[in-house]
């Protein structure tokens, strides 16, 4: 559209000044075709432009026959393809005239789509942007349910798209309304369709499972087709400008609160769209009675997962690692989680709970499990030790029987004889122990000191516990011995002189 005041000059300066098409579109700085559509509305005769031929004309009846078999055929592509047969024009003309030519589906007209209290009701996802917890962003998602006769919406928020949201969002959808549409409407979403080829559809199992308990018919509508449920369409974009704009909200917990208040206040107090002289609240309260009826027991919509316990006691979900008894590694288990639970299962036996956490690479620990794996690994080394010793010195067996008897430390005895076994080997520690045993001094002082005074009487050099680090590299060295050709010459320059 053009100013009126524009107009005027277009027809004053083509009527009273005799000027020409091209002069009045130079000096007012418009296209000429603007010009022509002036003259021909204010029904002013006008010779118009003639074409002048084009170096594209040659070519035209080859990209005509090429629009009309594939219609949708970029012009860049054209464009490669008829300068491979001699056009020399430029890319940016050429795609304004297949502009003009590619063929245009026609318009198409739609039906204006009434639906009967109760019968019907419009699902889908809106995306609200991304929540940082920790070092995880996660995607804030709003359930959005519609029902297509009175227009009541439910809004559910959500920090993810998971099957058991979207399950949450059902129950809880149909306990605001009281009741259960016959039908609902979805979108081509992962959490309803699984696979469609054409008109064949292959639902998902536990949308189906949902469907049975609540007996209403899921839907889908055709791919593409977004006029189909155009309701929760502009549901969502509603919920975008008269809800979430500029809202301040704490955590989800308090946005759910709002929004659930938004739905029961200003969102069913707009006139409904099928009778003007009622509320959407008051539509909606007389589309309960066509609703079907809620059944006794809710469907469970808990997270469920199986999940491997590795080598080490905890079980991955959902970005973070949650801990469980020590004894259940190297085991499948299922994990069940809500929003704010998470639980271990082993059949039916709860092995473990935590609080959810949303962050990302975090461990969730019960310190119980911890304790008891510290305690197990410390029972595994004392008996570790044990174990060595009872090879390497039978008679430590002995040993550490009296001191069992007398009330002395184990693990302390322990620790000491296999130092000394490290410094002095296990047939100097098993002659020390049989000695001390005789003397009827079952103590690791009374070893130490038979092993100092062998060693004494032996005149040998005191031993050095050499304790080398984990590190592969040096205790998997290898050492290559020197060549001994050069004390061979030192021997025979001293026989020399």
């Amino acid at each position: 559209m053009i100013p009126k005041e524009l107009e005027a000059k277009i027809l004053r300066f083509y009527h009273a000044e005799k000027w020409k098409v091209g002069t009045i579109a130079r000096q007012l700085g418009i296209h000429h075709n603007t010009v022509e559509r002036v003259l021909s509305q204010a029904n002013s005769p006008f010779v118009r432009r003639t074409d002048r031929p084009s170096m594209v004309d040659p070519y035209m009846p080859f990209v005509l026959e090429t629009l009309e078999e594939y219609p949708t055929l970029t012009a860049s592509r054209l464009f490669e393809m008829i300068k491979e047969r001699g056009y020399p024009g430029g890319p940016d003309h050429f795609r304004s005239i297949v502009a003009k030519h590619r063929p245009r589906p026609p318009a198409e007209a739609y039906l204006r789509l009434r639906t009967l209290p109760g019968e019907q009701a419009q699902v889908d996802w809106g995306s609200f942007g991304n929540i940082q917890f920790g070092k995880a962003s996660r995607r804030l998602s709003a359930f959005v349910l519609v029902l297509s006769w009175s227009r009541q919406i439910f809004v559910r928020f959500f920090i993810n798209q998971r099957m058991s949201s979207f399950l949450q969002g059902h129950a809880e959808a149909f306990q605001f309304l009281g009741g259960v549409p016959r039908v609902l409407l979805y979108d081509n979403l992962k959490s309803a369709v699984l696979e469609r080829v054409g008109d064949a559809i292959r639902f998902h199992p536990i949308l189906l499972d949902l469907a049975a308990h609540y007996r209403y018919e899921p839907r889908p509508v055709p791919v593409r087709r977004p006029c189909e449920k155009g309701r929760v369409e502009r549901a969502i974009r509603y919920i975008r400008g008269a809800f979430f704009a500029a809202r301040n909200w704490t955590d989800i917990d308090d946005l759910n609160a709002q929004v659930l208040a938004w739905c029961k206040g200003l969102a069913s107090q707009r006139r409904c769209p099928e009778d003007k002289t009622m509320t959407v609240q008051e539509a909606c309260e007389q589309e309960k009675a066509f609703l079907l009826a809620l059944p006794d027991n809710p469907f469970p919509v808990d997270d469920k997962e199986e999940v491997s316990v590795g080598k080490t006691p905890y079980v991955r979900f959902d970005l973070n690692d949650y801990s469980v008894p020590y004894l259940l590694t190297r085991r499948i288990l299922v994990v069940m989680a809500d929003e704010k639970t998470v639980r271990v299962l082993e059949g039916n036996e709860v092995v473990a709970e935590h609080k959810r956490s949303y962050d990302k690479g975090q461990q969730i620990e019960d310190p119980a499990h911890i304790e008891e794996l510290i305690q197990q690994k410390r029972q595994a080394r004392k008996h570790r030790g044990m174990d060595r010793l009872y090879h390497a010195a039978p008679s430590s067996r002995d040993l550490l029987s009296v001191t069992a008897k007398r009330g002395g430390n184990l693990g302390s005895v322990t620790a000491g004889l296999l130092r000394l076994l490290d410094r002095f080997g296990s047939q100097e520690l098993e002659l020390s122990i049989a000695e001390a045993l005789e003397r009827d001094s079952p103590h690791i002082a009374a070893v130490r000191q038979i092993l100092d005074r062998r060693l004494h009487e032996r005149k040998a050099p005191p031993p050095i516990a050499v304790e080398l680090p984990e590190d592969s590299r040096v205790r998997n060295v290898t050492v290559k011995p020197h060549s001994l050709k050069t004390y061979d010459s030192i021997r025979k320059e001293d026989s020399d002189e």
